[in-house]
């Protein structure tokens, strides 16, 4: 079973009807489910539908799929807005005769041609020319949204989608939370190049990650930061992990802020107090307050308003791709599309070995069992990060003590050489051989993904001051959890049989 791409559903087909919806043809596929163009069959109106495949997964994670599609609907009827993308409908599909569809969900939503991502990876570094007027929409759409007691959670180019017309709609609301006080509950999701940096620090408890309103506000700064200068991240670094390191060094007080230099004054003061260092820093910038100065920046003398352009391919079916299953799990994604999300810059080192396959090799016993076809893939995904405990020598013990290196090794709702559970391993999917998908069958995606977990798992325990051992405590971690290791302050007694035997494959690969 391959999980990673999902396939369409037997019996799909241009025509198929579903509740009061005909299906045209796909528009994109992601992890858990596929979209098609839609429309209504009594007045035509246009809709996208994703059909999720939850016959694909376990009990426990078909729940976690129902309360996820729970919540994008109920804040999708709650919070009516003209820059917010609506979900029309969720339909449990009834149909007997074609048992690989029946009784799987189907989403309605609003059908977009693009998303902003798209736009600006077609921007080779120069400003949207209707940038303004996007980042007023939504900065609307976010007051709005904090305004009705939500925090969106997950704001990035690829979740801000263009109606043919070009408007703007904040989407994906799978991971919208509802205020209670000042804070809200939610997985320990995110992407990467947009989180505020005192995400790293605090603790998952049992409802979740804790988010407030200001993490919203830091991720439109970044996100106002590339729109204005055709895809810049505000913070340097050649990967999403390295971007994310960067931010965490500047709210330490270890570098200053530099925004690019051709932003427009007002909104260079605009974009640097949404990425004030802390979240006590930016509480005093609302959504309503950062709604009205960018309305009062769109306003200014000289600047030009011109409808948003429009690639020809229609690519945003796949940016309808709720992170609902695709990138919702349990950890953090990157929005990059120029490559994988991994940790940590990469350093000369890293350079060099990845164009001499004889030279990542090496970085293994030259004697010891790990597969000669894997080294390169081990290595890499260990120089990606910054953390010198996640070494080849770790990650190559990890895949022996976890599958003996089979790839197609499997157990209960594990799989592949990572032993990867599919919900878990698309929160943080790298396309390690970038074939432009992420598979959790490919010893390269998963390795790579192994990589970028390890290595935020050993930020975790640093960052909750348990740094002596870290080798076995990411390799708890790993087997169970950040909190669980964090809450017990060491090795969990459940794991210690599998920690001391990935113990034992370190002490041999790091010969």
């Amino acid at each position: 079973m391959d999980g990673a791409s999902a396939t369409p559903p037997p019996g799909v087909r241009p025509g198929y009807r579903i509740g009061d919806w005909r299906l045209g043809g796909p528009i994109g596929a992601g992890s858990w489910g596929s979209v098609y163009a839609a429309e209504h069959t009594a007045d035509g109106r246009p809709a996208a539908v994703k059909i999720l495949r939850t016959d694909l997964l376990a009990p426990g994670q078909r729940a976690w799929m129902d309360e996820l599609v729970r919540r994008e609907v109920r804040f999708s009827l709650e919070a009516d807005h003209p820059h917010l993308v609506r979900t029309h409908a969720a339909l449990t599909i009834e149909d007997p005769d074609h048992p690989g569809l029946d009784g799987l969900t189907a989403l309605v939503m609003d059908r977009a041609e693009h998303s902003l991502r798209d736009l600006l990876a077609d921007a080779a570094g120069r400003p949207l020319p209707d940038g303004p007027r996007l980042l007023r929409e939504v900065a609307d759409g976010l007051a709005h949204l904090h305004g009705r007691g939500w925090v969106h959670g997950d704001l990035k180019p690829a979740n801000i989608l263009l109606a043919p017309d070009g408007t703007a709609w904040l989407a994906d609301f799978g991971l919208a939370a509802e205020l209670e006080g000042s804070h809200a509950y939610v997985p320990p999701l995110g992407s990467l190049d947009h989180v505020p940096p005192e995400w790293w620090s605090q603790r998952t408890g049992q409802r979740g990650a804790t988010v407030r309103p200001t993490a919203d506000i830091w991720a439109y700064g970044v996100l106002a930061h590339q729109v204005l200068t055709g895809g810049r991240h505000p913070f340097p670094g050649r990967t999403a992990r390295a971007r994310a390191l960067a931010a965490q060094t500047y709210a330490h007080g270890g570098a200053p802020l530099r925004l690019d230099g051709q932003l427009p004054p007002g909104w260079r003061e605009l974009i640097g107090d949404c990425l004030l260092p802390d979240h006590a820093s930016r509480a005093r910038h609302t959504a309503a307050e950062l709604s009205r100065r960018v309305r009062r920046l769109c306003d200014a003398p000289g600047v030009r308003h011109r409808a948003a352009r429009r690639p020809a391919l229609l690519a945003a079916g796949a940016a309808l791709l709720l992170a609902l299953a695709g990138s919702a799990g349990v950890l953090l994604t990157s929005d990059s599309r120029s490559g994988p999300a991994v940790a940590g810059a990469s350093s000369p080192a890293s350079a060099s070995a990845s164009s001499s396959a004889e030279g990542i090799a090496g970085a293994l016993p030259e004697d010891s069992d790990v597969p000669r076809a894997l080294r390169p893939y081990i290595t890499r995904a260990a120089e990606r990060c910054t953390e010198q405990e996640v070494t080849p020598a770790l990650i190559a013990a990890m895949l022996k003590t976890e599958s003996g290196f089979d790839p197609h090794a499997r157990r209960k709702d594990e799989y592949g050489i990572a032993m990867w559970t599919p919900w878990v391993f698309h929160a943080w999917a790298v396309d390690g051989d970038h074939d432009g998908r992420e598979d959790y069958w490919s010893p390269p995606d998963a390795i790579a993904s192994m990589g970028s977990y390890l290595c935020w798992l050993a930020q975790q325990f640093k960052a909750g001051g348990l740094r002596d051992g870290l080798p076995e405590l990411v390799a708890a971690g790993y087997r169970t959890s950040s909190r669980v290791v964090l809450d017990t302050g060491g090795v969990p007694a459940r794991t210690r049989d599998y920690v001391d035997r990935v113990a034992r494959q370190l002490a041999r690969y790091s010969r």
